[in-house]
């Protein structure tokens, strides 16, 4: 098969889940078909990214939208039913690239990852669509909504509510579709939602391995840190687990580990808590760490980050709904807690019991190796979606 892979951001670095999800396809898809890889994007790509994805396309078509028709976008949106993500990706410029690689390498497949993309391809004839909606964006902004204030809460009520509509009505253009898990597909408002493939997120186990390395924190959570739910969710941490842990390990150090940490992150730090923004090699942290969170408040879709410490023997302690996507069972592979209380018992535990926090690690990996494999999840997706 020959696909045109869309997407809303070119799928390297790794610095986010999108891009990485978009990654690992592309990879593991060209062993079996043809790639075209078409993105828009907003930022400079350089081409220590372009080599990244050269051995797996047969060719790369890349716009890069500026900062002012970005802006442009966003208020001719604000007239529109549409979501501003949507409006924001736009480009007629764009679409003529898209036109004419359909016209001169005419794919047999489109492949558009998020709603944000659906826009250019909707109306194409004669050729097999497939959406990966990736997550349940309308339910993610909808939680978000009740953490915000005034302006900006009544701004993501309005973005939930036309997310909401536009999932529902973008369906009936594409023949297929793609969701990370099965609490977001029951979650995209369409009658048919059963039809939508589970296709979760995966680890590279060649890469994500444990590592004999001095424990430097004693807890971690890794992340984009200007993503309002990891934002959400380290202030959570800090906040209100933090103090209850001080109480019993005065020394306790927890390192936040992303890129672009916001203002309220950046002012976490203290003589308990590192905020590293970009680091080159997340496994480093990881390694260095005694356990993983993730107190994920409003989380939807699969937190790459569980999957990703449970691979390299990290004992995670999270929410019930940052593992609903990822279904370890408690107390087996996996800790959960939901109130403040129980992510410091939690945590504590393990920190005090180092054979609990052993064999807790040591099933995580055996879980991730049976589920979480990329080639074998491709491996399916590509059975039900290409054959």
């Amino acid at each position: 098969m020959r696909i045109l892979f869309l997407t809303s951001r070119f799928p390297y670095p790794l610095e986010k889940g999108d891009k990485l999800r978009a990654y690992y396809q592309i990879k593991e898809l060209s062993k079996e078909h043809e790639i075209i890889l078409a993105a828009v994007t907003d930022s400079k790509v350089s081409n220590e990214s372009f080599d990244a994805l050269k051995p797996y396309c047969k060719k790369i078509v890349v716009y890069e939208i500026s900062k002012l028709q970005t802006i442009w976008n966003l208020v001719k949106t604000v007239f529109s039913s549409k979501p501003f993500q949507v409006g924001y990706f736009y480009s007629k410029s764009f679409q003529q690239k898209i036109n004419k690689v359909i016209l001169d390498d005419k794919p047999t497949h489109i492949y558009c990852q998020l709603i944000r993309m659906a826009e250019y391809v909707k109306e194409k004839k004669g050729l097999i669509k497939i959406l990966d909606y990736m997550d349940a964006f309308s339910k993610g902004y909808e939680r978000m909504s009740h953490k915000m204030v005034w302006l900006k809460r009544k701004m993501v009520r309005l973005e939930w509510k036309r997310l909401l509509k536009y999932e529902n009505r973008i369906f009936s253009f594409f023949d297929k579709h793609i969701i990370i898990s099965q609490q977001d597909k029951n979650l995209i408002p369409h009658p048919d939602n059963e039809k939508i493939v589970v296709s979760p997120n995966g680890v590279d186990l060649d890469y994500f391995k444990p590592g004999a390395t001095e424990k430097k924190y004693d807890v971690i959570f890794s992340g984009n840190m200007s993503y309002e739910p990891n934002v959400e969710s380290v202030l959570f941490f800090a906040r209100e687990v933090m103090p209850v842990l001080l109480l019993k390990r005065p020394d306790i150090k927890f390192v936040i580990a992303g890129v672009n940490p916001s203002k309220e992150v950046l002012a976490l730090q203290n003589d308990n808590v590192e905020v590293t923004g970009w680091v080159d090699d997340m496994r480093e942290y990881y390694a260095a760490s005694r356990i993983c969170v993730a107190p994920m408040l409003i989380s939807i879709g699969l937190q790459n980050k569980i999957i990703q410490a449970m691979a390299m023997e990290i004992p995670c302690v999270v929410t019930s709904l940052a593992n609903n996507a990822i279904g370890a069972v408690h107390e087996k592979s996996i800790l959960l807690a939901d109130n403040a209380i129980d992510f410091a018992n939690q945590v504590t535990a393990l920190l005090d019991n180092q054979e609990m926090a052993a064999k807790i690690a040591d099933e995580a990996k055996k879980f991730i190796l049976d589920k979480f494999p990329w080639n074998r999840i491709i491996k399916e997706l590509s059975k039900n979606i290409f054959s």
